[in-house]
């Protein structure tokens, strides 16, 4: 009874609407008369009308200054201005009245407009966004209330059963006179135009949720009618859901997307309603493609993005369902239906497509399901014995011929070649692995070995030949338009073949040498670099080296590096990379391409890593014991000067950041070849296990001290930021390491190592002085070419290796080859050294006075105040006698003299402060040439006093000196005195007259040349000047 009760609300709801649409169309009758009417009534005069044509009556006087122009214009009728304005709100009106979503007048304009898609919004309009009351008013309403009525005949339908009121037949009659009567519901009133319009909100599209409830309770009345009661077969059931949803699809042409969403849910969810005795995966799939075909077609019309990604994604979880649980391996239904997606994709839905520009949901659903289904494919052990290597060829192909077909199909490119890389890189890891990492045995276990086949070998080969080939067309195709998807297709015409060539080697090949796989990475290396020349030369302008073109180069080189593993041993692997280095370096004499610096920079990374693995070079069981002729020379010498080459030549060229970082790694590998031939020869050619001595550490830091004086020099030559930042990281590297190593952890007095036999030529020697030399010659060597700070480091750095070595070999003296702490001392080893700490600082004080080095004198005020510490503090407590006076005495003498020295240096310094600069020697004079006439000395104007104004009185004449301080008389020379005729003028004009020249002092020699000088007469021809003394 209830169901016919909402039966009839229903019908009564489609009467109560269909009076409203005839009340609505007669008031259109109504106003299309009105506006006849008022538009036959009023005359319009012609006069007047083509008067105000003329004068544009539309337009309104923006000021007061056009009043004369509106003056000249001709008057307005009154009648023809209100005609106007009657007429622009009629056509104001008629507008309005045809807006979409406003009331339909009549049946027949309704449906001649139904088909055609709503405009866009207007602008005005767009930005005015429905409040949350208009929201639930107009949308959640309907889509709840139809929810409510599908949730409704859901529930009387259990209650019935459940209360036993009818039998399952009554029930099931109901519930489908229920169902159709909503869709007759919803025809009836998309027939009558109900849409329930507000200006300006898109109001829900109840014609369609009504149908969409209809449709949804016509699926569970059939799938109740075959899965609980039995009533219908299973074929029976199948064809009848099939074609409500098929037919929930086609309807959502004129009900909208939500209709389709519901009827594409309903088919693909019909074949998990229905069971079968004799499934068949022809039929499942068939059935699928045709649910498939027909929502892209709709989708397609009618753009619904939706629509086509939930048909993609339920056609493609079909099929990994399928793949997953099938039990008799059939994989010819599953590439049917992966088969079908990609058509319906690349020939339905992006047909006529140019959206190269955004991301298309549906092909990035494709990608996703279809890869997936390739990659399950190349994965499984069970499908790749029954020729799933096959099929998976074919889909990943398919992707990629399509995405070179639609641009707007790109993520099935990325989907294919990322397959193709899993796959093989899940070859490569496949099983047990075992190797070493400086020195460290390493062991992995990869997930289980696939099995192999020749037919899964062949589908590799001809994948990696569709990318290299395909990859590269499509690069130089998309490089004018589009260079960012040619970007994407050089990267995988690389990446792929790679992954294949590499994969396979390390999965099926000989891991030491593969001379076959070996021809494959140099033909890959040829086509890589033949195909990013042909890249340059498509470039607009030719030969830029942008991207692509870079990514194809950088293929070239992985492929040299891949082939050098797999042709060569360790040695000769190294050093081709660190040759190969300057190959990049010197094509760029030719070719400006960015890429080629750091292509260099990218094998000296290369050789690097290959150093840090294996620091032996060649293992360590065949590194020979020779010293300096072994293994380690050319493993990391030639690299040096490989690596020097490249630096000069990008210098030459490009001079950019790849030539600093090739400096950098010159200097590196220049101090890695000295170091490791240092570590050969010191532990007996065992390079990774020896422990390091004060010996070796001492030539490890004499190389570090050596490498900052080189690249000073060199910076100084050819400045490089390179240069001037490996100097001091070398020094301060130098510093940290005495400071640890040195005065630390291999401080004979804590480790007791032997000093040797010999006194002053023993390991104290090496380990202390010879340090202590080098950072004071690196100390002054850079004073001028460094900031003070770094003189000053080295330079205290010297006096603290100079003060252990004198300490440490006053020890020797008493002590022998072992200086252990332990040991003690005596009361004269002691006092010595007091004497000696005195002594050092007294030195150090002298040197630092000679060279005018504040740092050195600062060096020795710390060690003297170390010896006035060490006798107060601990020869006052240890020695006793005769010593420890003589160490009191000893101490305050030093420091008088020091007192002494320091009052007579800060005395004189006061002198010559006081007594000013001292006056520069006279110039020689030189006789004037025969050619040069006499030059003329002139001071700097003298001011003019005005012409009302006596000129200053001449100052007084100075007393004459004392005769020990007899001021140095200046006389005038010949060549620069007045004549006599120039005298007068310059008397009677004092404002034109020159200064004096300046006069050259006399010397008490030279009284007769400065007092026959002195009596010259004009004209006199002068005599040469006085030789100096």
């Amino acid at each position: 009874m209830i169901e016919f009760i909402v039966a009839a609300l229903i019908v009564a709801l489609a009467v109560v609407a269909m009076r409203l649409n005839d009340r609505l169309n007669r008031l259109q009758r109504e106003f299309e008369a009105l506006r006849g009417f008022v538009l036959d009534t009023m005359p319009v005069p012609a006069g007047a009308a083509q008067g105000a044509a003329a004068a544009g009556l539309s337009s309104v006087p923006a000021d007061d200054a056009a009043s004369d122009a509106e003056a000249a214009a001709p008057p307005v009728d009154p009648a023809l201005a209100e005609r106007e304005s009657t007429t622009r709100a009629l056509a104001e009106l008629e507008a309005l009245a045809a807006r979409p979503g406003n009331y339909a007048w009549s049946p027949e304009s309704q449906a001649a407009r139904e088909p055609e898609p709503e405009p866009e919004v207007e602008p005005a309009r767009a930005s005015k966004r429905p409040d949350i009351e208009t929201a639930l008013g107009t949308r959640w309403a309907v889509w709840v209330g139809g929810l409510a009525l599908a949730l409704g005949g859901v529930f009387l339908v259990r209650y019935s059963i459940e209360a036993g009121i009818f039998g399952p037949g009554l029930r099931l009659t109901m519930a489908a006179l229920f169902g159709m009567a909503l869709l007759a519901g919803g025809e009836a009133i998309r027939r009558n135009g109900l849409r329930m319009p507000v200006e300006g909100i898109d109001g829900a599209w109840m014609p369609g949720i009504l149908t969409a409830v209809g449709v949804f309770t016509l699926f569970g009345t059939v799938y109740a009618a075959h899965g609980l009661y039995g009533f219908i077969g299973p074929t029976l059931a199948f064809l009848l859901l099939g074609l409500l949803g098929i037919g929930a699809i086609l309807a959502a042409l004129i009900h909208g997307q939500a209709l389709a969403g519901v009827g594409l849910l309903g088919a693909f969810a019909t074949p998990l309603l229905v069971s079968s005795q004799a499934p068949s995966p022809w039929v499942l799939f068939g059935y699928l493609a045709i649910v498939l075909v027909a929502a892209a077609a709709i989708a397609r019309l009618r753009g619904w993005t939706g629509l086509m990604t939930g048909a993609v994604v339920g056609m493609g979880l079909w099929s990994l369902l399928y793949l997953v649980t099938m039990m008799d391996i059939r994989l010819a239904p599953a590439l049917l239906a992966n088969a079908a997606l990609l058509a319906a994709v690349a020939l339905v839905w992006l047909a006529d497509r140019d959206e190269t520009a955004r991301v298309d949901p549906p092909s990035v659903a494709a990608a996703v399901v279809v890869g997936l289904a390739a990659l399950l494919q190349f994965n499984d052990p069970d499908i790749i014995l029954a020729g799933g290597e096959g099929h998976a060829a074919l889909l990943v192909a398919a992707m990629a011929a399509i995405a070179w077909w639609r641009p707007a199909a790109l993520p099935l490119l990325l989907a294919a070649g990322g397959v193709v890389v899993l796959a093989h890189l899940r070859i490569a890891l496949s099983g047990f692995f075992a190797f070493e990492i400086l020195g460290e045995p390493v062991t992995f276990q990869g997930p289980a070995v696939l099995p192999w086949t020749s037919l899964g070998a062949w589908m590799s080969a001809l994948l990696a030949l569709l990318f290299l080939g395909l990859g590269f067309v499509a690069a130089r195709g998309f490089l004018a338009g589009n260079p960012r998807r040619a970007v994407v297709w050089s990267a995988f015409a690389v990446i792929v073949p790679l992954a294949v060539l590499t994969g396979g080697w390390i999965a099926h090949g000989d891991v030491d040498r593969d001379l076959l796989r070996a021809a494959a990475a140099l033909a890959l290396m040829l086509a890589f670099a033949a195909a990013g020349e042909a890249l340059a030369r498509s470039e607009e302008p030719p030969l830029t080296g942008g991207l692509a073109v870079s990514i194809a180069f950088v293929g070239a080189a992985l492929a040299a590096a891949v082939l050098l593993l797999m042709a060569f041993g360790p040695l000769w692997t190294t050093m081709l990379a660190a040759a190969a280095a300057g190959l990049p370096a010197l094509a760029t004499r030719w070719r400006s391409y960015p890429v080629l610096g750091w292509l260099s920079v990218g094998a000296a990374v290369f050789v690097l890593l290959r150093a840090a693995i294996d620091p032996t070079i060649v293992g360590a069981e065949f590194l020979g014991q020779t010293p300096v002729f072994n293994a380690l020379l050319p493993g990391y010498g030639i690299p040096a000067l490989a690596f020097v080459f490249a630096a000069w030549q990008l210098a030459r060229t490009t001079n950019g950041r790849p030539r600093l970082a090739m400096e950098a790694a010159a200097v590196l590998f220049a101090l890695l070849t000295a170091a490791m031939l240092v570590r050969h020869a010191m532990s007996g050619g065992i390079v990774d296990g020896a422990a390091v001595t004060l010996a070796e550490q001492s030539i490890y830091t004499l190389i570090m001290l050596g490498a900052g004086a080189i690249l000073v020099a060199l910076d100084a030559r050819s400045p490089s930021a390179v240069m001037r930042i490996g100097s001091l990281a070398a020094a301060v590297l130098s510093v940290v390491l005495i400071a640890i190593r040195h005065f630390g952890t291999l401080n004979p007095l804590s480790t007791g190592e032997p000093t040797g036999r010999l006194p002053f030529l023993d390991l104290l020697l090496i380990g202390y002085l010879v340090p202590a030399a080098g950072a004071a010659g690196l100390a002054w060597f850079a004073r001028d070419r460094r900031p003070p700070w770094y003189s000053i480091m080295l330079a205290l750095t010297a006096a603290a290796l100079a003060f252990a070595w004198l300490s440490l070999t006053v020890r020797r003296l008493f002590q022998g080859e072992n200086l252990a702490f332990w040991q003690g001392m005596s009361q004269l080893e002691t006092y010595a050294y007091s004497a000696v700490w005195l002594a050092l600082g007294v030195g150090i004080l002298v040197l630092g006075v000679r060279f005018a080095s504040q740092a050195l004198r600062v060096a020795s005020g710390f060690v003297v105040a170390l010896a006035v510490a060490k006798v107060f503090l601990f020869d006052m407590a240890e020695l006793e006698g005769v010593l420890r006076a003589f160490s009191f005495i000893g101490l305050g003498a030093v420091l008088i003299g020091i007192g002494l020295f320091y009052q007579r240096l800060l005395t004189s310094a006061a002198a010559k402060q006081n007594a000013g600069p001292e006056p520069e020697s006279p110039p020689t004079e030189e006789a004037p040439s025969a050619e040069e006439p006499p030059r003329r000395v002139t001071m700097p104007p003298r001011e003019t006093p005005p012409a009302d104004e006596a000129p200053p009185a001449a100052p007084a004449a100075e007393k004459p000196a004392p005769a020990e301080e007899v001021a140095p008389v200046e006389t005038l020379p010949a060549e620069v005195e007045p004549s006599p005729d120039e005298k007068p003028a310059i008397a009677d004009n004092p404002a034109a007259a020159e200064a004096p020249p300046a006069r050259e002092p006399s010397r008490p020699d030279d009284a007769d040349e400065q007092a026959r000088r002195t009596n010259a007469k004009p004209g006199t021809p002068p005599s040469s000047p006085p030789e100096p003394d």
